[in-house]
Order: structure tokens, then sequence, then C-alpha cells
């Protein structure tokens, strides 16, 4: 089941879970991270957020088929087309999109898979796990990265 959020792109989160803290704590560490459907427009989450990550010093890849380029950084097309290792793959795309964004980050061995908050897939959920990927979903790691 699916769900997306009542349109705030990072709401306050409610309490975690040990397994989801731990695997928060994992994912924050990602140094290198590819951002599906990051955009160009700064007033959306798919543009702050990265750009946060990236003041803290995190490598972001743009990944997007509609700009060639994102904030002065080369984007792909797809995860297929980023060289080199990927931590972490950061997602800014609707829920109906998450399995296969999760089965093109478990074929180029991404170290784990975040779903922004508002965003839920049970089954990206079940291909990133099956793969060895650490996953989050429903989370803004902004407000995560702010925590700590």
């Amino acid at each position: 089941m699916t769900e997306q959020s009542d349109g705030q792109a990072c709401p306050l989160p409610t309490p975690k879970g040990g397994g989801e803290q731990e695997a928060i704590r994992t994912l924050l560490k990602a140094q290198r991270i590819a951002v599906v459907g990051m955009t160009p427009d700064t007033s959306r989450a798919g543009n702050y957020v990265p750009a946060f990550l990236r003041s803290r010093g995190k490598e972001i890849v743009p990944v997007t088929p509609t700009h060639a380029e994102v904030d002065g950084l080369r984007a792909y097309p797809s995860l297929a087309d980023v060289p080199g290792r990927v931590d972490l793959v950061l997602v800014f795309r609707r829920a109906e999109y998450c399995a296969q964004i999760a089965e093109e980050a478990a074929a180029i061995h991404a170290g784990g898979l975040w779903l922004q908050s508002g965003i839920y897939s049970e089954e990206a959920r079940r291909i990133a796990e099956e793969a060895g990927m650490t996953f989050v979903q429903g989370r803004c790691m902004m407000v995560e990265a702010g925590r700590g």
C-alpha cells in the first residue's frame, strides 16, 4: 500500500522505532548521494533538501531525465548512468515510481534507499531489503540530519 503526504515537504516526524532509528543513523553517514527527482525549482524539497545536504559536505548527484544540470551539478538521466559508487539513493518521486527506483538502486549496488517525507512504498522496502540495502521511508533527510 502506498500513501502520499498532505503536501508538507518536511512535516514534523513521529517518534521512530529502534530499527528505523539505526537505519537513519546509518544512512546519514552516506557521503555520495544520488538524488532521484532533483529539481532546479528552489521552492521544492527536491532542491532545497539536497542543497542542505551539500552544505553539510555531502556529494550530491542529481538524477533526472529532464535536466542536463541542476544547481551547477551534472545530472544523469537514470541511476544506471551514474558513474562510480553510490552510497545512498534519495528519492523525490511519487510512490508509484519507487519500486522501479528500488530495482535500479539494487542493480547499481547502492548502499541504501531513502524515500523522502510523505513517500511510502512497501514494494520498494521489500526490494531494498532483499538486495541488502538499508531502507528508510516517510522521513525528511534534512530534518533527520539537522538533529545530529
